[in-house]
Protein backbone atom coordinates (compact mmCIF):
# COMPACT_ATOMS: atom_id res chain seq x y z
CA UNK A 1 0.00 0.00 0.00
CA UNK A 2 3.01 2.34 0.77
CA UNK A 3 4.33 1.66 -2.37
CA UNK A 4 1.09 2.28 -4.14
CA UNK A 5 1.35 5.88 -1.91
CA UNK A 6 4.63 6.83 -3.50
CA UNK A 7 3.60 6.03 -7.12
CA UNK A 8 0.60 8.93 -6.98
CA UNK A 9 1.32 11.74 -8.18
CA UNK A 10 -0.54 14.82 -10.11
CA UNK A 11 0.62 14.73 -13.26
CA UNK A 12 1.20 11.40 -15.13
CA UNK A 13 1.88 13.03 -18.86
CA UNK A 14 5.07 15.04 -16.92
CA UNK A 15 8.80 13.10 -16.52
CA UNK A 16 9.28 14.58 -12.61
CA UNK A 17 9.60 13.14 -9.50
CA UNK A 18 6.04 13.21 -6.97
CA UNK A 19 8.28 15.64 -4.66
CA UNK A 20 8.24 17.94 -7.99
CA UNK A 21 5.14 17.06 -8.88
CA UNK A 22 3.91 18.04 -5.74
CA UNK A 23 5.49 21.56 -5.64
CA UNK A 24 4.27 22.55 -8.77
CA UNK A 25 0.63 21.45 -8.37
CA UNK A 26 0.75 23.57 -5.23
CA UNK A 27 2.21 26.33 -6.68
CA UNK A 28 -0.39 26.06 -9.45
CA UNK A 29 -3.19 26.25 -7.29
CA UNK A 30 -2.24 28.53 -4.44
CA UNK A 31 -4.27 31.77 -5.42
CA UNK A 32 -7.28 29.39 -4.96
CA UNK A 33 -6.27 26.89 -2.19
CA UNK A 34 -8.11 28.34 0.81
CA UNK A 35 -10.92 29.18 -0.78
CA UNK A 36 -11.43 25.58 -2.45
CA UNK A 37 -10.59 24.14 1.04
CA UNK A 38 -12.93 26.19 2.85
CA UNK A 39 -15.83 26.06 0.55
CA UNK A 40 -15.34 22.10 -0.89
CA UNK A 41 -15.46 21.46 2.55
CA UNK A 42 -18.17 23.84 3.99
CA UNK A 43 -15.60 24.96 6.67
CA UNK A 44 -15.49 21.91 8.28
CA UNK A 45 -11.82 21.89 7.82
CA UNK A 46 -11.19 24.87 10.52
CA UNK A 47 -13.19 22.63 12.80
CA UNK A 48 -10.98 19.40 12.42
CA UNK A 49 -7.71 21.54 12.44
CA UNK A 50 -9.32 23.16 15.91
CA UNK A 51 -10.13 19.54 17.42
CA UNK A 52 -6.51 18.58 16.44
CA UNK A 53 -4.75 21.51 17.66
CA UNK A 54 -6.98 21.07 21.21
CA UNK A 55 -5.00 17.92 21.83
CA UNK A 56 -1.94 20.01 22.24
CA UNK A 57 -3.39 21.85 24.95
CA UNK A 58 -2.46 20.43 27.38
CA UNK A 59 1.19 19.76 26.60
CA UNK A 60 1.46 23.35 26.55
CA UNK A 61 4.43 23.53 23.30
CA UNK A 62 6.48 26.35 23.44
CA UNK A 63 7.96 25.51 19.73
CA UNK A 64 5.70 24.22 17.67
CA UNK A 65 6.89 22.78 13.85
CA UNK A 66 4.55 22.59 10.57
CA UNK A 67 5.23 20.56 8.38
CA UNK A 68 3.80 20.56 5.11
CA UNK A 69 2.42 24.33 6.16
CA UNK A 70 0.70 25.31 3.00
CA UNK A 71 -0.67 29.02 3.51
CA UNK A 72 -0.09 28.52 6.98
CA UNK A 73 -3.61 27.82 8.61
CA UNK A 74 -2.59 24.72 11.08
CA UNK A 75 0.14 27.03 12.02
CA UNK A 76 -1.99 30.19 12.50
CA UNK A 77 -4.65 27.78 14.71
CA UNK A 78 -1.38 26.88 16.78
CA UNK A 79 -1.66 30.42 17.77
CA UNK A 80 -4.11 29.72 20.08
CA UNK A 81 -1.46 27.52 22.25
CA UNK A 82 0.29 30.58 23.30
CA UNK A 83 3.59 29.39 22.45
CA UNK A 84 6.96 31.66 21.79
CA UNK A 85 7.60 30.18 18.40
CA UNK A 86 6.08 28.30 15.77
CA UNK A 87 7.95 27.90 12.44
CA UNK A 88 6.12 26.27 9.31
CA UNK A 89 8.10 24.79 6.20
CA UNK A 90 6.80 23.71 3.27
CA UNK A 91 8.33 22.61 -0.78
CA UNK A 92 5.70 25.33 -2.79
CA UNK A 93 7.04 28.60 -2.10
CA UNK A 94 4.08 30.20 -3.54
CA UNK A 95 1.26 28.47 -0.69
CA UNK A 96 4.33 30.12 2.03
CA UNK A 97 3.50 33.41 0.40
CA UNK A 98 -0.16 33.68 1.12
CA UNK A 99 0.54 32.38 4.29
CA UNK A 100 3.16 35.16 4.82
CA UNK A 101 0.49 37.08 3.98
CA UNK A 102 -2.14 35.97 6.79
CA UNK A 103 1.25 36.46 9.46
CA UNK A 104 1.23 40.20 8.33
CA UNK A 105 -2.24 40.75 8.32
CA UNK A 106 -2.85 39.56 12.08
CA UNK A 107 0.98 40.99 12.64
CA UNK A 108 2.65 37.75 14.40
CA UNK A 109 5.61 37.59 12.75
CA UNK A 110 7.04 37.90 15.53
CA UNK A 111 6.00 34.33 16.54
CA UNK A 112 5.34 32.73 12.96
CA UNK A 113 7.94 31.97 10.07
CA UNK A 114 7.50 30.02 7.38
CA UNK A 115 9.98 28.88 5.03
CA UNK A 116 10.83 26.27 2.31
CA UNK A 117 11.66 23.22 3.32
CA UNK A 118 11.56 19.50 2.30
CA UNK A 119 9.76 17.08 5.01
CA UNK A 120 12.28 14.47 4.46
CA UNK A 121 15.31 16.51 4.94
CA UNK A 122 14.38 19.21 7.43
CA UNK A 123 16.73 21.52 8.22
CA UNK A 124 16.03 21.71 12.30
CA UNK A 125 18.64 20.41 14.82
CA UNK A 126 17.63 16.89 16.44
CA UNK A 127 15.50 17.71 19.34
CA UNK A 128 14.50 21.17 18.48
CA UNK A 129 10.62 21.24 19.03
CA UNK A 130 8.01 20.08 21.60
CA UNK A 131 4.87 19.56 18.82
CA UNK A 132 5.21 18.91 15.34
CA UNK A 133 1.93 19.25 13.26
CA UNK A 134 1.04 17.82 9.88
CA UNK A 135 -2.25 19.18 8.17
CA UNK A 136 -3.65 17.05 4.94
CA UNK A 137 0.47 16.83 4.33
CA UNK A 138 1.81 13.39 5.03
CA UNK A 139 0.15 11.38 2.19
CA UNK A 140 1.87 14.10 -0.15
CA UNK A 141 5.09 13.13 0.83
CA UNK A 142 7.89 10.84 -1.68
CA UNK A 143 9.44 8.78 0.75
CA UNK A 144 6.80 8.97 3.51
CA UNK A 145 8.74 6.63 6.01
CA UNK A 146 11.94 9.04 5.75
CA UNK A 147 9.03 11.96 6.54
CA UNK A 148 8.57 10.47 9.84
CA UNK A 149 11.73 9.92 10.63
CA UNK A 150 12.94 13.39 10.39
CA UNK A 151 10.06 14.46 12.67
CA UNK A 152 10.60 12.52 14.99
CA UNK A 153 14.46 13.29 15.15
CA UNK A 154 13.28 16.90 15.07
CA UNK A 155 11.15 16.38 18.28
CA UNK A 156 12.36 16.87 21.59
CA UNK A 157 12.06 13.53 24.02
CA UNK A 158 8.72 13.57 25.16
CA UNK A 159 7.30 15.95 22.25
CA UNK A 160 4.13 14.95 20.52
CA UNK A 161 3.03 14.40 16.48
CA UNK A 162 -0.08 15.53 15.62
CA UNK A 163 -1.03 14.53 11.92
CA UNK A 164 -4.41 15.41 10.61
CA UNK A 165 -5.12 13.71 7.07
CA UNK A 166 -7.93 12.60 4.96
CA UNK A 167 -9.19 8.58 5.59
CA UNK A 168 -12.21 6.70 3.87
CA UNK A 169 -15.57 6.02 5.64
CA UNK A 170 -16.34 2.56 5.55
CA UNK A 171 -19.56 2.59 6.47
CA UNK A 172 -23.01 2.68 5.03
CA UNK A 173 -24.06 5.85 3.75
CA UNK A 174 -21.06 8.13 4.53
CA UNK A 175 -18.62 5.51 1.78
CA UNK A 176 -20.72 5.93 -1.12
CA UNK A 177 -21.74 9.65 -0.11
CA UNK A 178 -17.89 10.19 0.06
CA UNK A 179 -17.05 8.31 -3.17
CA UNK A 180 -19.69 10.36 -5.24
CA UNK A 181 -18.26 13.55 -3.96
CA UNK A 182 -14.66 13.16 -3.37
CA UNK A 183 -14.38 10.93 -7.15
CA UNK A 184 -16.83 12.97 -9.23
CA UNK A 185 -18.44 16.04 -7.57
CA UNK A 186 -14.92 17.88 -5.91
CA UNK A 187 -12.68 17.15 -8.93
CA UNK A 188 -15.00 18.96 -11.29
CA UNK A 189 -15.45 22.21 -9.19
CA UNK A 190 -11.84 22.47 -7.98
CA UNK A 191 -10.37 21.97 -11.86
CA UNK A 192 -13.18 25.00 -12.38
CA UNK A 193 -12.11 27.46 -10.25
CA UNK A 194 -8.48 26.60 -9.77
CA UNK A 195 -7.81 26.18 -13.67
CA UNK A 196 -5.78 22.74 -12.54
CA UNK A 197 -7.17 19.76 -14.12
CA UNK A 198 -5.29 17.26 -12.30
CA UNK A 199 -5.09 18.71 -8.38
CA UNK A 200 -8.18 17.24 -7.24
CA UNK A 201 -8.46 14.23 -9.06
CA UNK A 202 -5.06 13.90 -7.47
CA UNK A 203 -6.72 14.84 -4.53
CA UNK A 204 -9.27 12.03 -4.51
CA UNK A 205 -6.36 9.23 -5.56
CA UNK A 206 -3.91 9.61 -3.07
CA UNK A 207 -6.23 9.43 -0.29
CA UNK A 208 -7.01 6.38 -1.91
CA UNK A 209 -3.72 5.38 -2.21
CA UNK A 210 -2.91 6.37 1.23
CA UNK A 211 -1.83 3.62 4.41
CA UNK A 212 -4.61 5.15 6.50
CA UNK A 213 -5.66 3.65 10.29
CA UNK A 214 -3.70 0.76 11.30
CA UNK A 215 -1.55 0.97 8.89
CA UNK A 216 -0.52 4.41 9.51
CA UNK A 217 -0.07 3.74 12.97
CA UNK A 218 2.89 1.13 12.06
CA UNK A 219 4.51 3.67 9.95
CA UNK A 220 4.59 6.29 13.01
CA UNK A 221 5.59 2.94 15.54
CA UNK A 222 8.60 2.61 13.16
CA UNK A 223 9.97 5.80 12.43
CA UNK A 224 10.10 6.21 16.36
CA UNK A 225 6.95 7.45 17.20
CA UNK A 226 4.80 5.85 20.57
CA UNK A 227 1.55 5.74 22.06
CA UNK A 228 0.09 6.23 18.97
CA UNK A 229 -3.66 6.47 18.25
CA UNK A 230 -6.44 8.05 15.79
CA UNK A 231 -9.33 9.96 16.31
CA UNK A 232 -12.10 9.48 13.86
CA UNK A 233 -13.68 12.80 12.19
CA UNK A 234 -17.29 12.56 10.74
CA UNK A 235 -17.27 8.48 10.52
CA UNK A 236 -14.11 8.44 8.93
CA UNK A 237 -13.54 11.06 6.08
CA UNK A 238 -10.84 12.11 8.33
CA UNK A 239 -8.62 11.51 11.07
CA UNK A 240 -6.26 12.45 13.55
CA UNK A 241 -2.94 10.97 14.40
CA UNK A 242 -1.04 11.43 17.69
CA UNK A 243 2.27 10.24 18.51
CA UNK A 244 5.13 10.39 21.26
CA UNK A 245 8.73 10.60 21.28
CA UNK A 246 10.32 8.50 23.83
Amino acid sequence: MIQNHDKVKPYSDKDLGKKEQVRLMFNNISGKYDFLNHFLSLGIDKLWRKKAVEILRKEKPLKILDVATGTGDFAMECLSLNPQEIRGVDIAEKMLDVGRQKIQKKKVEEIIRFDVGDSENLVFETGSFDAITVGFGVRNFENLEKGMEEMCRVLRTGGTLVVLEFSKPSSFPFKQAYNLYFKHVLPRIGSSISKDDRAYTYLHESVQAFPEGDQFLEVMRKSGFDREYRLKLMNGIASIYVGKKY
